[in-house]
């Protein structure tokens, strides 16, 4: 079979990768040599698949439906397989192969992860806003535990740190954007003076990562784990559906609605909901920019004037 890469995947890999990065044209063969190795049928590429990486629905030897997914090395893939191996399919997609003491795959897992089968094309984003909100977010609770001990993840102040500069970077070179990337930094500064709790979080939870599973009826998926505070990981929940949120008169009442609903439903303070629901707004809306994805930047910047 020919592992061609979605055109959205070459899309986004193309917006982020690193000159002299090689990883989208030696996919198709590394694909191959991950079937081949675990002796999987494959049943066919998922589409339009994700912004990170190949997903092929794939069969085991005994005929179990599984999933074979290849991310490149700046994806953090190793992150992602000692989460799912910590979490054991609590609250998240099922990890089926072993993981070692210290956190690695097997031989020719580097970059490859194989797992549960759930329903691809079924996410909470099909069910009406409010209940899939609700799946959603008690989903996200499920997956805030204590990081396993001695653990080598990205810490919330670490990750924002590195985004901070890129941000410094955009107000600089678009200067209208300025007011809002000051309050956004200034809240980080803020937030991270303090934080209530250190727990692994998803990292990048949003509708879309929630699946429908046979195990259990929705279950987390492509999480990019990271250390930190609860209101940071339901932040990047609050500006799902933004499209349908700036279409609407009352879309800023109903942003600071959700906040605050999501905020109580998690036990989160409303507050630091609010200033990370901020920060991750004006991060990823200048990041777009930089990309040249303008409609992306204008939603999201509106969004968080709103905040």
């Amino acid at each position: 079979m020919a592992f061609e890469p979605p055109r959205r995947l070459v899309r986004a890999l193309g917006e982020t990768a690193p000159e002299g990065d090689d990883w989208l044209e030696k996919l198709p063969g590394l694909a191959r040599e991950a079937v081949e190795r675990r002796e999987l049928t494959v049943e066919r590429v998922q589409l339009p698949g994700g912004r990170s990486s190949l997903v092929v629905l794939v069969r085991r030897a005994d005929g179990t439906p599984a999933v074979l997914k290849l991310a490149p090395p700046r994806a953090r893939p190793q992150s992602e397989r000692v989460a799912l191996a910590h979490w054991g399919g609590r609250g998240a997609v099922q990890l089926l192969e072993p993981v070692s003491v210290d956190g690695e795959g097997a031989e020719g897992s580097e970059g490859v992860l194989l797992l549960e089968r759930l329903h691809p094309d079924v996410s909470v984003r099909t069910l009406p806003e409010a209940k899939a909100l609700l799946e959603a977010a008690g989903t996200l609770r499920r997956l805030w535990v204590d990081p396993p001990e001695g653990h080598v993840f990205e810490t919330v102040a670490e990750r924002t740190g590195r985004q901070a500069k890129a941000m410094r970077a955009g107000a600089d070179a678009a200067p209208e954007v300025a007011p809002l990337v000051d309050a956004a930094l200034s809240a980080r500064e803020e937030l991270l003076d303090s934080p209530p709790e250190h727990r692994l979080l998803h990292g990048t939870f949003r509708q879309s990562k929630v699946l429908s599973g046979d195990r259990m009826p929705w279950l987390a998926v492509g999480p990019d784990p990271v250390v930190g505070e609860h209101a940071f990981d339901l932040a990047r929940l609050v500006r799902d559906r933004v499209e349908d949120l700036i279409a609407q008169p009352s879309g800023a009442t109903t942003t600071r609605r959700r906040v605050r609903r999501l905020a109580e439903s998690l036990e989160v303070d409303r507050d630091r909901l609010r200033g990370w629901t901020l920060f991750r707004a004006v991060e990823s809306g200048v990041r777009a920019r930089r990309v040249g994805r303008e409609r992306d930047a204008e939603l999201l910047l509106e969004f968080a004037s709103w905040l």
